[in-house]
């Protein structure tokens, strides 16, 4: 099979073919005709085997079927990070190389007006960030009533991040007569919510198993104390010759700490997250791409569309909270068919997140220790049984007064561990909700 036989032109063609590539993946190979026959699509394939071409390839042959008549847009892309929406971006000018196509893209951190310049001329293609998108509706810088179709770029991660109500927003602007396409690397079950009122008789295409993880990829474990993190890294670092590793963090905060300790012991590292200015984002992107420095050290949401060819390593500095980001953050190695390897340093208290993780992916990542990094608390292998409510019980069996002089109950209001009541466990990596937007 290749790309002329699924029903794409020969400008597209020769333009795929300029990048290099010859065969449809798989999710080209089953999204290109269902987007080329109008129908609502709703698509679901692991990180990195090709989404994007999945579904800019036959938008811009869609929209080529007919001359641009106003100021469109014609076609809007919605994506959850700066990052990811400027990808999106490259990949629409790439494949609309010899076709006569306008494209641009808008977000958030840097200045708005040249955004609203660009608006003014006239595309063909927008691709946008939801707040920033929102932001230049509301200063009538642009208008839906032209667009065609209407794509949900990793719609999962906008919903975590809290964009949900300027989605909503948007899709209440936009003509009721449209093409609607999801495509993203899982869907939870708000997303399939959010598609039950979106699509239209959708084609469903998953190419693989939900919340499954790319068999190139090598997984796993390494235990370590918490306070030992640093020094294994740098030690792998350097052991293994690593020059281009991506290491994730929980936080912000975390990332910027954890660059400056990898500085001083003599290993070239850059942070990349929300607080970092477009403009450092993207020099520290550029500078790791090009070899410049070794490890880049990013956050879940930041790290959402980094798309580096030929990644070998990807470390987990800290679990996430959501067990679903693991396989978005391994997903960024063994891409486009490539072999990677994914490896997690995991301390004691983190056991319960391991054991979600591999709940998740249905299957059991294998342990390796490093001489003289060996844990004071070793990680089980299999998750703890939950206790038996019955045994858990006082012995005169009113409950609660186990464990106490006398068999005393706790004071009303008091919880287990000191913690007060209504405070959420998840700290600052917990989802986004209440609908407030996160800073991507």
């Amino acid at each position: 099979m290749n790309f002329s036989s699924l029903g794409l032109s020969e400008q597209l063609v020769r333009a795929t073919s300029d990048q290099g590539y010859e065969t449809p993946s798989p999710i080209q190979a089953q999204a290109i005709p269902a987007v080329l026959s109008g129908k609502d699509v709703m698509a679901a394939a692991q990180t990195g085997t090709g989404k994007t071409a999945g579904f800019t390839l036959p938008l811009l042959q869609r929209l080529g079927e007919k001359p641009r008549t106003g100021k469109g847009p014609r076609a809007l892309i919605l994506a959850p990070t700066r990052e990811l929406a400027a990808q999106v971006h490259d990949s629409v000018n790439l494949y609309s190389k010899y076709i006569p196509t306008k494209a641009a893209v808008v977000f958030g951190g840097v200045k708005i007006n040249p955004q609203m310049m660009k608006l003014r001329k006239g595309l063909d293609v927008l691709v946008a960030t939801p707040g920033r998108l929102m932001d230049l509706y509301q200063q009538n810088a642009v208008r839906f009533d032209e667009v065609e179709i209407l794509v949900l770029d990793e719609a999962d991660r906008m919903l975590d991040m809290g964009f949900i109500r300027d989605i909503r927003k948007i899709l209440a602007l936009l003509p009721a007569k449209r093409q609607n396409l999801l495509f993203s690397a899982t869907f939870s079950n708000e997303i399939r919510t959010l598609a039950e009122g979106l699509l239209d008789n959708p084609v469903q295409v998953e190419v693989a198993a939900r919340n499954t993880t790319a068999e190139k990829v090598k997984q796993s474990v390494y235990p370590v104390d918490q306070s030992q993190k640093t020094a294994l890294l740098s030690k792998l670092v350097r052991d293994n010759d690593w020059e281009q590793v991506l290491v994730f963090t929980r936080t912000k905060h975390g990332a910027n700490r954890l660059t400056q300790k990898l500085e001083r012991d003599g290993i070239t590292a850059a942070a990349i997250h929300g607080n970092k200015s477009q403009g450092a984002r993207t020099r520290a992107l550029s500078e790791f791409k090009q070899g410049d420095i070794r490890v880049l050290v990013a956050t879940d949401i930041a790290a959402r569309g980094l798309d580096i060819k030929q990644l070998p390593q990807v470390v987990n500095f800290e679990l996430p909270n959501v067990p679903e980001d693991y396989v978005h953050r391994i997903g960024r190695t063994g891409r486009a068919g490539e072999s990677g390897h994914a490896l997690s340093l995991v301390s004691a208290d983190e056991g319960k997140l391991l054991a979600g993780i591999e709940k998740l992916i249905k299957k059991q990542l294998p342990r390796k220790s490093v001489e003289g990094f060996e844990p004071t608390n070793n990680l089980p292998l299999k998750p703890k049984a939950k206790a038996d409510p019955s045994k858990a019980r006082g012995r005169n069996g009113n409950g609660g007064g186990q464990g106490r002089p006398g068999g005393k109950p706790r004071s009303a209001g008091a919880k287990p561990g000191g913690r007060s009541g209504g405070r959420s466990q998840n700290g600052g990596g917990q989802r986004a909700r209440s609908g407030q937007r996160q800073s991507a």
